[in-house]
């Protein structure tokens, strides 16, 4: 993955990694309201995509991969890390919006809510049966440890003559 941001909508994700499951919509924003109310919707529909299109950082060391997302405003009862076919790890939650009074006057809405899904399909080096997750400030980490690697049996040959 690439540490530079992508001058394309400074999305992150790389179409050459083979662990990346993030999908290439065609046909995103082609279909733009053009009234003003459907632009005042679509400003919220941007702030629900971007709950929902949550960010993930995944580092690997010679321990473990390592999967850190930022939740903020969100509990761990809200938040789910599942593993699925013994090689996916799968992170999902939901914000849910609050709760509107009729006699409440909004100036803004910038806070997304909705439900987020991200999946990661891990290598075989992954020891997915103990797999780890804590939540603290806001922050989801998910330690995946990895089997040692093996290294190679060297057998030194005697040269005769």
């Amino acid at each position: 993955m690439s540490l530079i941001p992508s001058i394309f909508g400074g999305r992150r994700s790389n179409v050459f990694d083979p662990f990346s499951q993030d999908l290439w919509d065609p046909f995103e924003g082609f279909f733009t309201p053009t009234s003003a109310l459907a632009n005042a919707n679509a400003s919220t529909a941007r702030d629900v995509a971007a709950f929902t299109n949550t960010r993930v950082d995944w580092k690997e060391t010679p321990e473990a991969h390592v999967f850190k997302a930022d939740l903020p405003g969100l509990k761990k009862e809200e938040v789910k890390v599942e593993v699925e076919d013994k090689n996916i790890l799968q992170i999902s939650g939901e914000r849910s919006k609050e709760n509107e009074e009729k006699n409440d006057k909004w100036h803004r809405l910038e806070r997304a809510s909705g439900k987020f899904t991200r999946r990661f399909r891990l290598p075989e080096n992954a020891k997915m049966e103990e797999v780890k997750a804590t939540m603290e400030n806001g922050v989801l980490t998910v330690t995946v440890p990895k089997t040692p690697e093996k290294k190679p049996e060297v057998k030194s040959i005697d040269i005769s003559g």
